[in-house]
Order: C-alpha cells, then sequence, then structure tokens
C-alpha cells in the first residue's frame, strides 16, 4: 500500500494519512503541531515530528507507531526543533534547531551522538545526499551549507579544519524553503527561496551552475525518479515544472528552464 501523509502546523490539524490509490483516509494522528520540514518517516517503523513551540521554549519530538495513532514516545531537545530528516533505515535522525545548531540523535536509544553550530541563524530544511554522506542545510537567511558525516564525526579532522562544512552557499537572499539531493556520480543539490528563485550547485566543484526565477515565492521542491525535472510548490498556487538537462556528459553546467505549471493548488 502505499500512502500520502500531510501535517497541520496546528494541533487540531494533526497528521492526516491517505491511501495513494483510493484517496481513503486511513489514520488520524490528533494533537500534533508540526513545523515546515518537520514530519519524517524513519525507516519502515516510526513516524517522527518536531513540534512548534516558542522560540524561547525548550524543543520536542513525537513519535508514532505506523498503525498506532497515540504518541508512543517523546522527547524534549534543548532548544525548539524545525526540520527533521532521517537515514533510510532509520537509525538516526538530524534534527535543525531555531539557534542554528544542528543535532544528530540515535534513534534506538535517543541519545545525542553530535552537537554542532551550522550557522547563526535558524535551520530551515535538511537533506542528505544520495549516498547519505553529506548532509545539506538550509538557514533563515539564505544561506545553504553542506557537511561531511564523515567530517563530523571525526574528532581530529574537526580540531584541524578551519570550519566544519564542504561548502558555504550565499547567493539566496531570503530564507531558503527546501533542498534536494540527486545524482550519484556528480552530485548535484537544488535549492529554493522565498527570493522566488530555485538554485542549482555542483557538490563536487562548489559552484552555482544553474539558476531559474519564479513570479511567487517557493515553498516546496520535488524531483522525478529520472533526475530530469523538477516541481516547485508556489505561494501562487501553482506547481511549476523545470527540466533539468546537463550540458555535458561530467554533469558540470545544467541548462533549466520552465515547461508548465498545475494549476488549482490554494
Amino acid at each position: 500500500m502505499e500512502l500520502v501523509m500531510a501535517s497541520s502546523s496546528t494541533v487540531d490539524g494533526g497528521i492526516g494519512c491517505w491511501d495513494l490509490k483510493t484517496g481513503t483516509e486511513r489514520l488520524q494522528y490528533r494533537s500534533c503541531a508540526s513545523p515546515p520540514h518537520g514530519l519524517i518517516c524513519v525507516g519502515k517503523r516510526l513516524l517522527a515530528s518536531s513540534q512548534v513551540r516558542e522560540s524561547n521554549s525548550s524543543g520536542s519530538i513525537f513519535y508514532w507507531s505506523w498503525n498506532k495513532p497515540q504518541v508512543e514516545v517523546k522527547s524534549f531537545p534543548a532548544e525548539s526543533i524545525k526540520p527533521l530528516v532521517s537515514n533510510r533505515d532509520g537509525s538516526y535522525i538530524i534534527g535543525g534547531g531555531s539557534s542554528g545548531y544542528i543535532y544528530l540523535w540515535e534513534v534506538a536509544g535517543g541519545k545525542l551522538l553530535k552537537k554542532w553550530s551550522g550557522h547563526y541563524r535558524a535551520v530551515t530544511c535538511l537533506s542528505f545526499s544520495d549516498d547519505e554522506s553529506l548532509l545539506i542545510s538550509g538557514f533563515e537567511d539564505g544561506c545553504v551549507r553542506v557537511w561531511s558525516l564523515f567530517m563530523i564525526f571525526d574528532g581530529l579532522r574537526r580540531e584541524e579544519a578551519n570550519h566544519l562544512y564542504v561548502h558555504s552557499f550565499h547567493e539566496h537572499t531570503l530564507r531558503v524553503t527546501d533542498i534536494v539531493s540527486f545524482g550519484s556520480s556528480n552530485a548535484i543539490i537544488a535549492s529554493v527561496s522565498e527570493d522566488c528563485t530555485c538554485k542549482v550547485w555542483s557538490l563536487s566543484e562548489g559552484t552555482l551552475i544553474g539558476n531559474i526565477v519564479f513570479s511567487s515565492k517557493v515553498y516546496s521542491l520535488a524531483l522525478d525518479p529520472s533526475d530530469h525535472a523538477l516541481y516547485a510548490g508556489c505561494m501562487d498556487g501553482k506547481i511549476y515544472i523545470a527540466a533539468l538537462k546537463a550540458e555535458s556528459s561530467r554533469g558540470n553546467n545544467y541548462q533549466i528552464h520552465l515547461t508548465g505549471s498545475l494549476t488549482d493548488h490554494r
């Protein structure tokens, strides 16, 4: 069974779960107020959601089993957590804090394994590279940073490095709202922002290789399975379709242009 899940930033809205083929609602998870990018699947076992909290209060993350609407576990980080991301097997989750700190927890025991300063502004979105060796983070001020998890866990390399991040991009002028990663041999990321742009970056070269300007603020981004198109959800209610095409076999430069849109999404 294929399911679609959506969460609300209000407690009354909670989390809804629907059958993708029939549209039938399968389950409701109540008493949940999740921020953008705060709802994730943890392996094939659990759902996890950070909770909307006042900026000066401690954070909370709730966990559910797939087939039970009651919260099974609650954890309480030191600060309000916004975006979450989990690795594929669900062994750990990473959360971004309002302070700009990034936290990595072991799921089985809930132990905090690593914590580091990502930036001086709030973390707004998180994403893994395809091989899960890199973490990409977006921030409130438009900054995008790339982190090597090997370096994060290597104490000696951390001490010797001038900074922990692999790349730091600053071309966005407003809050980064979503990030996707694609390409196994030539890793590429795309980021969108409230500045109405989508920017495509080469992780191997650390450079901007594509840009597209929308007529409205962009709040979500998805990639088609073939890595040939991006779908951008915008404030004007439209989902824009952008075609991606590598200009060389190395994939170090991309053509990106709009090819259409889906309307009536309000």
